[in-house]
């Protein structure tokens, strides 16, 4: 209990500075704009459905359901989110020292670390926590996807371990699939734990792979039974969206030969984790000095662990996890998106950790032997004066790591400092300085990021952004359809150039743009809501009902949407699709969003309450609508709700008197 509390503490030490770290690069598509389906946790399937393509939580079921359930607790406040990922930290953290110190127990590795199990365990895991190469899965929202599957991964060992060592081993075993089937749901880094479970059981527990599976067959065959579940969510993904995969626009050999050079920095930051960069970007390697002499190095080390392996099992078992825990992003099968990525060393970094802890250990404790007597305690007051001294250096680097997360602006800036020809990064560094107003220095990133890769989609869309903003709705046109020619299913380029046409009153060009959109992307809640104004606009009621509910379904706070929606199905006949009783419905919930202080939603609260012949409502709210539309100077919609609102004062009056009704429509 005691280190588990020393590795809780430690961890919230070099993280308590990020509860207020906003949200940045991927974190922004799958919470805050592209992703509805965490809006509400309930019902549990929609949470569990995220939005296919290229997002972060697409295929990952489980990190969107941990967003949603972030989103209910927090909304778009960034402390929720953050504590569940130091949460999800520490649970791994914890799950490893579990592991290794059972693992430091088996009869390989007895001999040499068992009298010091715990303490060595206990470094270990000290060190895997804070060690700055982990910032980047812990920080940045989203990349929770990985300390989720790492948590789970490590649950799956941990639970085999149990089970082997158990008089009733059935529970674990389960236990060992169910955490195993929810690390699937995660990320498809889970997909080679089965095999590395094997491998472990092999070295560890059975001695052979035959006793292995004669052991324990039902757990093995519900180990592969999870592959189908990742299996189905990749193929139901699409690729990612063409974000990875042989589709995935990247030669596979080109990314193979790419991964050579980032395996070698992996290793370097594992040492000596300066400098740290969010975004690698799509670079390949192409020259030979960025391919052979880390090839080389990565053959001779693979050589090593293979022959390591092949005559001393335990020792050679850290090098094995290494690969297998980075092959699915580090081997063959390209990542379009990053070629680089320093949250997919989160389980690879265990097992350098464990071989520099445990060969110092060795080499100490083997200096030491024939000139210390046994009961010294200069064998374990050193090597923890030594521990401390790295964990106080690598938690500091953690710290610093994390100031520099403390806004999108900052961490933009860092990461083009560090990488200055990644195009990505400047236009990310544009859309913060956009965020605070600073256009100027905003085009020049854009620009930058242009003259470096004129084929950038994303530069070219948020340039335009910021030129319509400053009214420069030709230049700004220009930008989206070049982005359109780059790559046509570009859906928020074709998004902007709709807003474009809106404003220069070509409503049909701008439907067209609009629907295209959708074509790639169905669960654009704005520009649902976008489509229906502008249907609407055109008299074409029943296309803008079909997408303000729409809108709706991803979007149920939305206030222009419920608005929007109130006034057709208020106004509009039965017969037509009028709905006047649900139409009171919206209109209210839209006031409550906005405190009852827009006299256009009023106005449409009024007509709600007219249409369902609540006559008394309807002008207590026009004449209040009227009132606040007066006051802001608003003269011509000041004039029609006062003619609304003479026609709900007839009624009123016809109503108490037991007339008839004046027709509303």
């Amino acid at each position: 209990m005691i280190s588990v509390i020393v590795i809780a503490l430690a961890a919230l030490a070099v993280y308590h500075n990020t509860f207020a770290v906003p949200f940045v690069f991927d974190d922004l598509e799958s919470i805050v704009t592209n992703n509805p389906t965490i809006r509400h946790p309930w019902p549990l399937w929609r949470a569990l459905s995220p939005p296919s393509g290229g997002l972060t939580v697409s295929a990952r079921p489980l990190v969107n359901l941990s967003l949603a359930m972030n989103y209910e607790i927090s909304g778009l406040h960034v402390w929720s989110y953050h504590a569940f990922n130091l949460a999800i930290h520490i649970l791994a953290a914890v799950t490893l020292f579990a592991v290794l110190r059972r693992t430091f127990l088996l009869p390989p590795l007895r001999v040499r670390f068992g009298r010091v199990h715990t303490p060595l365990a206990l470094a270990t895991a000290l060190i895997w926590t804070v060690h700055p190469l982990q910032t980047e899965s812990v920080t940045y929202v989203v990349q929770r996807a990985e300390s989720i599957a790492g948590l789970f991964y490590l649950l799956t060992l941990y639970c085999l371990i149990r089970g082997a060592q158990a008089a009733r081993p059935g529970i674990w075993y389960v236990a060992a699939v169910g955490a195993c089937l929810l690390g699937m749901a995660s990320k498809e880094v889970m997909a080679t734990a089965p095999l590395v479970v094997l491998v472990y059981d092999r070295v560890f527990l059975a001695g052979s792979f035959r006793a292995a599976l004669r052991r324990r067959p039902g757990l093995y065959i519900g180990l592969a039974a999870t592959w189908g579940l990742v299996g189905w969510l990749v193929v139901s993904a699409g690729g990612r969206g063409g974000t990875a995969g042989f589709g995935a626009g990247i030669d596979w050999w080109r990314y193979v030969l790419t991964q050579f050079g980032a395996i070698a920095h992996y290793l370097r930051l594992s040492v000596f984790p300066r400098p740290l960069v969010l975004d690698y970007g799509r670079t390949l390697a192409t020259r030979a000095t960025e391919i052979w002499p880390y090839a080389a190095l990565v053959a001779f080390l693979l050589a090593a662990c293979v022959r390591t392996m092949w005559r001393h099992p335990a020792a050679g078992f850290p090098g094995m996890w290494f690969i297998a825990t980075l092959a699915p992003t580090s081997s063959i099968v390209p990542v379009a998106t990053q070629t680089m990525a320093e949250h997919r060393m989160y389980l690879a970094l265990a097992s350098v950790v464990v071989l520099v802890t445990a060969s110092a250990y060795a080499w100490w404790d083997g200096l030491l032997v024939r000139r210390v007597p046994s009961g010294s305690g200069l064998r374990t007051v050193v090597p923890g004066v030594v521990v401390a001294i790295v964990v106080a250096l690598l938690g500091y680097g953690t710290l610093m790591r994390n100031n520099e997360y403390r806004s999108a602006t900052s961490i933009w800036q860092d990461t083009v400092d560090k990488r200055p020809n990644n195009p990505r990064a400047r236009a990310n560094l544009g859309d913060a300085l956009v965020a605070i107003g600073e256009t100027g220095g905003a085009i020049t990133q854009y620009n930058r990021a242009l003259q470096i890769d004129p084929g950038s989609v994303e530069a070219h869309n948020n340039l335009g952004m910021v030129l319509a903003g400053m009214g420069r709705t030709e230049e700004a046109r220009a930008h989206y359809e070049r982005a359109l020619q780059i790559r046509p299913d570009f859906a928020a380029a074709h998004y902007n150039v709709g807003m474009v046409l809106v404003g220069m009153g070509k409503k049909e060009d701008a439907v067209a743009h609009f629907e295209r959109a959708l074509e790639d992307m169905p669960d654009m809640a704005e520009v649902h809501y976008r489509l229906g104004v502008v249907l609407d606009g055109m008299g074409e009621t029943e296309g803008g009902v079909r997408h303000y509910e729409s809108a709706l379904s991803l979007m149920p706070d939305h206030a222009g949407v419920c608005n929007n929606l109130a006034w057709l199905l208020a106004t509009r006949e039965p017969r037509r699709g009028g709905d006047p009783i649900r139409a009171v419905v919206l209109a209210q919930r839209a006031c409550k969003l906005t405190g009852d202080s827009i006299p256009a939603f009023l106005d449409t609260m009024a007509a709600a309450y007219a249409g369902s012949d609540r006559f008394a409502e309807a002008v207590a709210t026009g004449q209040k609508a009227l009132t606040l539309a007066s006051m802001a100077g608003n003269g011509e919609l000041a004039r029609q709700i006062g003619e609304r609102l003479e026609l709900y004062l007839a009624n009123r009056a016809f109503v108490e008197a037991g007339g008839v009704i004046i027709e509303q429509r």
